[in-house]
């Protein structure tokens, strides 16, 4: 009777090449997807860190103590991102009839109206011409008609205390301004200033927030409602994006002692069929 024949094992060299076929495409596909969840981290973690820092600076502007808005001289080399929030006196007389006005939803009101309305923004024209949109405050819906506020229509020299605000953004979902009703979306004071007709050099490249204490007799327009508040949930995206790299890791690893089991079953019957 013959001897029953032995099962031949794979050699270390077939083996080795085995697996690295088997992991090797994986691992390619793997990395870069594993990259890009580590890297989307460490820019939320850079996020925060900025964030962190603007929330902080934001701050201490809101609660210094008012300084000059800058004038004409400083308008060139403007410095939004230094000014932006902080609290500025400026004086001169508004003209009235040149009032803006932009759509605004004013949720958590410090004073007594709210709900859908619009910002009052009004020049302000000092003495040597300059000129500073400053927002009044806020109007309900059914207030913007300047007869409804008579009495808040102040006449003769003002100076306002308020927060220096950098030109608004406009995103992709604002709605396009509607100069010829009066109705506008974002405050940015060159192109308001081009649809008054007002001088670009005369004009200055910010707005300004009036505060509480500018509220007229009357009530409106309603001063001091200016929102400062960032949100900041970049610690949860750090983490999110880092666990998903995490589980993807350990869902690849899992895998690849799959494939690699494989590989060693397949070069052991492939080893046996051949002895």
């Amino acid at each position: 009777m013959a001897a029953p024949a032995q099962m031949s094992a794979p050699t270390p060299g077939s083996l080795s090449a085995e697996i690295r076929r088997a992991v090797f495409w994986p691992t390619l596909a793997f990395l870069p997807v594993f990259a890009a969840l580590v890297a989307l981290g460490a820019w939320q973690l850079h996020r925060l860190s900025w964030k962190t820092a603007l929330i902080e600076a934001v701050t201490a502007r809101t609660v210094a103590p008012p300084v000059a808005a800058p004038g004409p001289s400083a308008w060139g080399d403007f410095d939004a991102d230094a000014w932006d929030y902080r609290a500025v006196t400026a004086s001169g007389r508004f003209d009235h009839a040149k009032e803006l006005h932009v759509y605004a939803v004013l949720g958590e009101a410090r004073g007594r109206f709210s709900g859908q309305g619009y910002w009052i923004v009004t020049p302000l024209v000092g003495d040597d011409g300059a000129i500073v949109l400053v927002n009044r405050g806020f109007v309900p819906a059914d207030r913007i008609d300047i007869k409804t506020r008579a009495e808040g229509q102040i006449e003769g020299p003002v100076t306002i205390t308020g927060l220096l605000r950098r030109p608004e953004p406009r995103s992709w979902f604002t709605p396009a301004d509607t100069p010829a009703k009066n109705i506008w979306f974002v405050r940015d004071p060159a192109v308001m200033a081009a649809t008054l007709g007002l001088p670009a050099s005369k004009v200055a490249p910010y707005t300004i927030d009036a505060g509480t204490a500018a509220t007229p007799p009357g009530g409106l327009p309603q001063a001091g409602e200016t929102l400062v508040s960032f949100e900041n949930r970049h610690l949860g995206y750090v983490i999110t994006w880092w666990g998903l790299a995490l589980c993807a890791l350990a869902v690849f690893v899992l895998f690849l002692r799959g494939r690699v089991r494989l590989a060693i079953a397949a070069s052991a019957i492939r080893a046996a069929s051949r002895g």
